[in-house]
């Protein structure tokens, strides 16, 4: 038998994934969603606009994160091991990592009117990095 699945990394697969399916929410119910999760002013008006812009920058992301939620489950032993898995899920747990930390000093010294966005999605950024970060520790030897 193989070995175990691991649950920290199949969490972080989930994460990722919801993570994913919210953003191509914004893709589809438009300008309300991109201001209620944060994506800044900008973004909302090229939503309204019926910009192109807008759906393909979100498109971008929505495809990253698949990615990550592929990775996660990947390392989590539940599908079969990816390309490069090890180095996949260190960037992707440093990309998490370093955003919310990043993140969460830009909060505390340099954000003003969107601070409450910026200490949220920190925050969740954050433990995303922190449920990749322990994952991966758990299954470093057999990846």
């Amino acid at each position: 038998m193989g070995a175990a699945i691991n649950p920290l990394l199949i969490v972080g697969a989930v994460l990722s994934a919801i993570a994913a399916l919210l953003h191509v929410g914004c893709i589809v119910f438009g300008a309300s969603w991109y201001r209620f999760f944060g994506a800044g002013e900008r973004m909302a008006r090229l939503a309204e606009a019926g910009d192109w812009r807008a759906a393909a920058i979100t498109s971008v992301i929505v495809a990253v994160l698949s990615i990550w939620a592929l990775y996660a489950l990947s390392g989590a032993g539940a599908i079969r091991a990816l390309p490069l898995l090890r180095i996949g899920l260190c960037a992707i747990a440093a990309v998490y990592s370093l955003r919310g930390l990043a993140g969460l000093l830009y909060a505390a010294f340099g954000a003003r009117a969107d601070a409450a966005f910026w200490w949220w999605s920190s925050a969740i950024c954050l433990v995303f990095g922190i449920v990749h970060v322990v994952g991966l520790m758990q299954v470093w030897s057999r990846l």
